[in-house]
Protein backbone atom coordinates (compact mmCIF):
# COMPACT_ATOMS: atom_id res chain seq x y z
CA UNK A 1 0.00 0.00 0.00
CA UNK A 2 2.93 1.83 0.52
CA UNK A 3 4.26 2.09 -2.39
CA UNK A 4 1.12 2.37 -4.58
CA UNK A 5 0.98 5.83 -2.82
CA UNK A 6 4.43 7.12 -3.86
CA UNK A 7 4.39 5.82 -7.17
CA UNK A 8 0.92 8.03 -7.78
CA UNK A 9 2.34 11.44 -7.65
CA UNK A 10 5.56 10.01 -9.53
CA UNK A 11 3.13 9.02 -12.58
CA UNK A 12 1.31 12.26 -12.59
CA UNK A 13 4.52 14.24 -12.68
CA UNK A 14 5.68 14.16 -16.67
CA UNK A 15 2.05 15.40 -17.75
CA UNK A 16 2.48 18.39 -15.24
CA UNK A 17 5.63 18.60 -16.79
CA UNK A 18 4.02 18.46 -20.12
CA UNK A 19 1.01 20.83 -19.34
CA UNK A 20 3.74 23.51 -17.96
CA UNK A 21 5.75 23.04 -21.31
CA UNK A 22 2.68 23.51 -23.36
CA UNK A 23 1.88 26.94 -21.25
CA UNK A 24 5.01 27.76 -21.83
CA UNK A 25 5.29 26.99 -25.53
CA UNK A 26 1.84 28.50 -26.35
CA UNK A 27 2.83 31.90 -24.25
CA UNK A 28 6.35 31.93 -26.78
CA UNK A 29 4.53 31.40 -29.90
CA UNK A 30 1.71 34.54 -29.01
CA UNK A 31 4.95 36.51 -28.10
CA UNK A 32 6.81 35.83 -31.37
CA UNK A 33 3.06 36.92 -33.18
CA UNK A 34 2.93 40.36 -31.54
CA UNK A 35 6.64 41.09 -32.12
CA UNK A 36 5.98 39.83 -35.79
CA UNK A 37 3.07 41.71 -36.21
CA UNK A 38 4.69 44.88 -34.35
CA UNK A 39 7.72 44.23 -37.43
CA UNK A 40 5.86 44.18 -40.15
CA UNK A 41 3.79 47.13 -38.97
CA UNK A 42 6.92 49.59 -38.36
CA UNK A 43 8.27 48.20 -41.69
CA UNK A 44 5.08 49.50 -43.37
CA UNK A 45 5.13 53.00 -41.79
CA UNK A 46 8.91 53.33 -42.26
CA UNK A 47 7.81 52.28 -46.32
CA UNK A 48 4.97 55.16 -46.09
CA UNK A 49 7.29 57.65 -44.34
CA UNK A 50 9.71 57.29 -47.30
CA UNK A 51 7.03 57.73 -49.83
CA UNK A 52 5.49 60.63 -48.42
CA UNK A 53 9.34 62.31 -48.04
CA UNK A 54 10.06 61.48 -51.59
CA UNK A 55 6.76 63.44 -52.66
CA UNK A 56 7.63 65.96 -50.57
CA UNK A 57 11.30 66.63 -52.24
CA UNK A 58 9.60 66.57 -55.31
CA UNK A 59 6.76 68.30 -55.01
CA UNK A 60 7.78 71.33 -52.26
CA UNK A 61 3.77 72.64 -52.09
CA UNK A 62 3.22 69.22 -50.49
CA UNK A 63 5.49 70.19 -47.73
CA UNK A 64 3.80 73.15 -47.04
CA UNK A 65 0.12 72.06 -47.26
CA UNK A 66 0.89 69.60 -44.61
CA UNK A 67 2.60 72.28 -42.69
CA UNK A 68 -0.59 74.04 -43.27
CA UNK A 69 -2.84 71.46 -41.91
CA UNK A 70 -0.82 71.13 -38.10
CA UNK A 71 -2.75 73.02 -35.63
CA UNK A 72 0.63 74.72 -34.21
CA UNK A 73 0.83 76.51 -37.76
CA UNK A 74 -1.81 79.14 -37.41
CA UNK A 75 -0.19 80.09 -34.15
CA UNK A 76 3.25 80.47 -35.65
CA UNK A 77 2.59 82.18 -38.19
CA UNK A 78 0.78 84.75 -35.99
CA UNK A 79 3.46 85.15 -34.04
CA UNK A 80 5.63 86.00 -37.00
CA UNK A 81 3.57 87.98 -38.95
CA UNK A 82 3.08 90.09 -35.83
CA UNK A 83 7.22 90.24 -35.37
CA UNK A 84 8.33 90.64 -38.80
CA UNK A 85 8.11 94.26 -40.71
CA UNK A 86 5.29 94.09 -43.45
CA UNK A 87 6.93 94.11 -47.02
CA UNK A 88 6.06 97.12 -49.44
CA UNK A 89 3.62 95.00 -52.30
CA UNK A 90 3.75 96.02 -55.72
CA UNK A 91 0.28 97.24 -55.49
CA UNK A 92 1.47 99.24 -52.43
CA UNK A 93 4.22 100.66 -54.61
CA UNK A 94 1.91 102.04 -57.35
CA UNK A 95 -0.54 103.17 -55.47
CA UNK A 96 -0.70 107.06 -56.22
CA UNK A 97 -0.57 108.22 -52.33
CA UNK A 98 2.29 105.83 -51.50
CA UNK A 99 4.81 107.08 -48.98
CA UNK A 100 8.62 107.72 -49.63
CA UNK A 101 9.37 105.18 -46.57
CA UNK A 102 8.19 102.85 -48.51
CA UNK A 103 9.99 103.46 -51.66
CA UNK A 104 13.04 104.06 -48.94
CA UNK A 105 12.68 100.17 -47.88
CA UNK A 106 13.77 99.04 -51.15
CA UNK A 107 17.37 100.24 -51.54
CA UNK A 108 17.46 103.65 -49.92
CA UNK A 109 18.13 106.62 -52.26
CA UNK A 110 18.84 104.80 -55.63
CA UNK A 111 15.28 103.35 -55.14
CA UNK A 112 14.17 106.31 -55.94
CA UNK A 113 15.31 106.39 -59.98
CA UNK A 114 13.73 102.61 -60.02
CA UNK A 115 10.50 103.78 -58.67
CA UNK A 116 9.82 107.37 -60.07
CA UNK A 117 6.65 106.83 -61.89
CA UNK A 118 5.77 104.16 -59.10
CA UNK A 119 3.04 106.46 -57.94
CA UNK A 120 1.68 106.74 -61.01
CA UNK A 121 -2.38 104.98 -60.39
CA UNK A 122 -2.68 101.64 -61.97
CA UNK A 123 -5.49 103.25 -64.54
CA UNK A 124 -3.25 105.90 -66.13
CA UNK A 125 -0.40 102.47 -66.80
CA UNK A 126 -0.98 101.56 -70.56
CA UNK A 127 -1.92 98.14 -71.24
CA UNK A 128 1.50 97.06 -72.15
CA UNK A 129 2.97 98.67 -68.18
CA UNK A 130 0.18 96.35 -67.37
CA UNK A 131 1.03 93.22 -69.17
CA UNK A 132 4.43 93.84 -67.78
CA UNK A 133 3.50 94.30 -64.45
CA UNK A 134 1.42 90.97 -64.40
CA UNK A 135 -0.75 90.99 -61.24
CA UNK A 136 -0.08 90.58 -57.17
CA UNK A 137 -1.10 87.01 -57.86
CA UNK A 138 1.70 85.75 -60.30
CA UNK A 139 4.75 88.74 -58.25
CA UNK A 140 3.69 86.04 -55.39
CA UNK A 141 4.22 82.83 -57.45
CA UNK A 142 7.03 83.82 -58.69
CA UNK A 143 8.48 85.58 -55.46
CA UNK A 144 7.89 82.15 -53.37
CA UNK A 145 9.10 80.01 -56.12
CA UNK A 146 12.32 81.91 -56.30
CA UNK A 147 12.57 81.99 -52.52
CA UNK A 148 12.23 78.38 -52.11
CA UNK A 149 15.13 77.52 -54.94
CA UNK A 150 17.55 79.89 -54.48
CA UNK A 151 17.01 80.21 -50.24
CA UNK A 152 16.49 83.58 -50.44
CA UNK A 153 14.15 85.39 -47.40
CA UNK A 154 11.20 85.67 -48.48
CA UNK A 155 11.17 89.51 -47.19
CA UNK A 156 14.50 90.15 -49.45
CA UNK A 157 12.94 87.84 -52.27
CA UNK A 158 10.06 90.35 -52.17
CA UNK A 159 11.72 93.03 -52.54
CA UNK A 160 13.82 92.08 -55.10
CA UNK A 161 11.60 90.62 -57.46
CA UNK A 162 9.11 93.80 -56.76
CA UNK A 163 12.63 96.04 -57.95
CA UNK A 164 12.62 94.12 -61.03
CA UNK A 165 8.90 93.98 -62.05
CA UNK A 166 9.22 98.32 -61.44
CA UNK A 167 12.41 98.49 -63.63
CA UNK A 168 10.43 96.65 -66.31
CA UNK A 169 8.00 98.84 -66.86
CA UNK A 170 10.08 101.86 -66.47
CA UNK A 171 12.42 100.49 -69.88
CA UNK A 172 9.48 97.87 -71.71
CA UNK A 173 11.73 94.50 -70.34
CA UNK A 174 10.26 91.48 -69.90
CA UNK A 175 10.40 91.08 -65.61
CA UNK A 176 10.85 87.57 -65.94
CA UNK A 177 13.70 87.94 -67.90
CA UNK A 178 15.23 89.77 -65.73
CA UNK A 179 15.04 87.33 -62.96
CA UNK A 180 16.21 84.52 -65.12
CA UNK A 181 19.44 86.68 -65.51
CA UNK A 182 19.87 87.19 -62.10
CA UNK A 183 19.24 84.36 -61.40
CA UNK A 184 22.44 82.49 -63.49
CA UNK A 185 24.21 85.60 -62.62
CA UNK A 186 24.80 85.30 -58.77
CA UNK A 187 21.22 83.35 -57.68
CA UNK A 188 19.78 86.40 -55.76
CA UNK A 189 23.26 86.52 -54.08
CA UNK A 190 23.52 91.02 -53.94
CA UNK A 191 27.15 90.90 -53.18
CA UNK A 192 28.53 88.42 -55.52
CA UNK A 193 31.59 89.35 -57.62
CA UNK A 194 33.66 87.99 -60.08
CA UNK A 195 37.51 87.73 -60.34
CA UNK A 196 36.72 90.19 -63.49
CA UNK A 197 35.36 92.59 -61.53
CA UNK A 198 31.69 92.14 -61.88
CA UNK A 199 29.88 93.01 -59.13
CA UNK A 200 26.16 92.51 -57.43
CA UNK A 201 22.65 90.56 -58.15
CA UNK A 202 23.31 90.76 -62.53
CA UNK A 203 26.40 91.06 -62.23
CA UNK A 204 27.85 94.46 -64.04
CA UNK A 205 30.73 96.23 -64.34
CA UNK A 206 30.74 98.93 -62.33
CA UNK A 207 34.35 100.79 -63.98
CA UNK A 208 33.18 99.88 -67.71
CA UNK A 209 29.26 101.13 -66.87
CA UNK A 210 30.07 104.11 -64.89
CA UNK A 211 27.87 106.72 -66.52
CA UNK A 212 24.96 104.69 -66.05
CA UNK A 213 25.60 104.78 -62.02
CA UNK A 214 25.99 108.24 -61.93
CA UNK A 215 22.60 109.37 -61.27
CA UNK A 216 22.08 106.91 -58.94
CA UNK A 217 25.00 107.88 -56.48
CA UNK A 218 28.43 106.52 -58.43
CA UNK A 219 30.06 103.20 -58.38
CA UNK A 220 29.67 102.43 -55.25
CA UNK A 221 26.14 101.98 -55.55
CA UNK A 222 27.16 98.68 -58.12
CA UNK A 223 26.43 97.03 -54.47
CA UNK A 224 23.00 97.94 -54.37
CA UNK A 225 20.61 95.61 -54.86
CA UNK A 226 18.14 98.19 -57.43
CA UNK A 227 20.50 100.23 -58.70
CA UNK A 228 22.33 97.30 -60.21
CA UNK A 229 18.83 95.66 -61.23
CA UNK A 230 18.21 98.78 -62.84
CA UNK A 231 22.01 99.41 -64.68
CA UNK A 232 21.93 95.55 -65.71
CA UNK A 233 18.35 95.77 -66.76
CA UNK A 234 19.35 98.86 -69.23
CA UNK A 235 22.30 97.45 -70.50
CA UNK A 236 20.64 93.88 -71.11
CA UNK A 237 17.81 95.81 -72.88
CA UNK A 238 20.49 97.63 -75.42
CA UNK A 239 21.80 94.74 -76.06
CA UNK A 240 18.38 92.74 -76.91
CA UNK A 241 17.65 95.90 -79.25
CA UNK A 242 20.51 96.02 -80.68
CA UNK A 243 21.15 92.29 -81.54
CA UNK A 244 17.59 91.97 -82.76
CA UNK A 245 16.87 89.07 -80.29
CA UNK A 246 17.20 87.29 -76.84
CA UNK A 247 19.18 84.68 -77.56
CA UNK A 248 22.04 88.03 -79.58
CA UNK A 249 21.32 90.03 -76.49
CA UNK A 250 22.36 87.56 -73.61
CA UNK A 251 25.43 86.51 -75.82
CA UNK A 252 26.82 90.17 -75.61
CA UNK A 253 25.58 90.56 -72.02
CA UNK A 254 27.66 87.71 -71.17
CA UNK A 255 30.88 89.07 -72.93
CA UNK A 256 30.95 86.60 -76.29
CA UNK A 257 29.17 88.59 -79.01
CA UNK A 258 32.24 88.03 -81.03
CA UNK A 259 32.74 84.64 -80.21
CA UNK A 260 31.07 81.37 -82.04
CA UNK A 261 29.31 80.35 -79.21
CA UNK A 262 28.40 81.89 -75.19
CA UNK A 263 29.20 78.45 -73.48
CA UNK A 264 25.83 77.38 -73.10
CA UNK A 265 25.08 80.65 -70.41
CA UNK A 266 22.01 81.56 -73.20
CA UNK A 267 20.60 78.35 -72.81
CA UNK A 268 20.30 78.69 -68.59
CA UNK A 269 19.31 81.69 -68.82
CA UNK A 270 15.91 80.89 -71.49
CA UNK A 271 15.52 77.87 -69.31
CA UNK A 272 14.83 79.69 -66.18
CA UNK A 273 12.67 81.98 -67.97
CA UNK A 274 10.95 79.46 -69.34
CA UNK A 275 10.76 77.85 -66.20
CA UNK A 276 9.65 81.62 -64.62
CA UNK A 277 6.63 81.78 -66.67
CA UNK A 278 5.41 78.61 -66.16
CA UNK A 279 5.32 79.56 -61.87
CA UNK A 280 3.69 82.38 -63.00
CA UNK A 281 0.62 80.75 -64.89
CA UNK A 282 0.23 79.04 -61.74
CA UNK A 283 1.45 75.55 -63.01
CA UNK A 284 3.66 73.37 -60.48
CA UNK A 285 7.28 73.64 -61.14
CA UNK A 286 9.95 71.69 -58.90
CA UNK A 287 12.20 73.84 -57.18
CA UNK A 288 15.02 71.91 -58.10
CA UNK A 289 13.94 71.17 -61.75
CA UNK A 290 17.22 70.78 -63.98
CA UNK A 291 14.93 70.56 -67.07
CA UNK A 292 16.40 72.70 -70.44
CA UNK A 293 14.89 74.11 -73.59
CA UNK A 294 15.68 73.35 -77.23
CA UNK A 295 17.13 76.24 -79.04
CA UNK A 296 15.78 77.07 -82.19
CA UNK A 297 18.25 77.36 -84.70
CA UNK A 298 20.70 80.68 -85.48
CA UNK A 299 19.04 82.09 -88.35
CA UNK A 300 15.37 82.39 -87.12
CA UNK A 301 16.74 83.08 -83.22
CA UNK A 302 14.63 83.93 -80.22
CA UNK A 303 11.77 86.32 -81.12
CA UNK A 304 12.82 89.82 -79.34
CA UNK A 305 9.57 90.68 -78.82
CA UNK A 306 9.98 89.81 -74.57
CA UNK A 307 12.14 93.02 -74.83
CA UNK A 308 9.43 94.75 -76.25
CA UNK A 309 12.55 97.48 -77.33
CA UNK A 310 11.39 101.01 -77.87
CA UNK A 311 13.78 103.58 -80.22
CA UNK A 312 17.72 102.23 -79.40
CA UNK A 313 19.46 103.95 -77.14
CA UNK A 314 22.11 106.93 -77.99
CA UNK A 315 24.44 105.43 -75.55
CA UNK A 316 24.81 101.92 -76.39
CA UNK A 317 26.78 100.29 -73.76
CA UNK A 318 30.11 98.22 -73.77
CA UNK A 319 29.94 94.29 -73.14
CA UNK A 320 29.11 94.22 -69.36
CA UNK A 321 31.63 91.46 -68.61
CA UNK A 322 34.36 91.33 -70.94
CA UNK A 323 36.54 87.85 -71.23
CA UNK A 324 39.74 89.69 -71.22
CA UNK A 325 41.94 92.86 -70.09
CA UNK A 326 42.36 93.73 -73.87
CA UNK A 327 38.41 93.69 -74.11
CA UNK A 328 38.30 96.17 -71.04
CA UNK A 329 41.07 98.22 -72.58
CA UNK A 330 39.38 98.35 -75.73
CA UNK A 331 36.04 99.86 -74.60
Amino acid sequence: MSNQASEAPLAGAPQMVRRVDFRNFSGNVRIAQFFGIAHRLLTILGIAALFVLGLMFFNPDLADKLISMSPFSDATEEVQEAEAPATPALADLMAPTAPMATVSALAGAAAASSVRHANAPIQALSPEERQLLGNPRQQKLVTNWLAKRYRVASDAADMLVSAAYLTARDIKLDPLLILSVIAIESRFNPFAESPMGAQGLMQVMAKVHHDKFQELGGIKAALNPVANIRVGSQILKEYVTRGGSVEAGLKSYVGAADMANDGGYGLKVLSEYQNLKQVAMGKNVSIYTTATIKLPPASSGVSASAAQPKAPANNVASASKPKTEEQLAAL
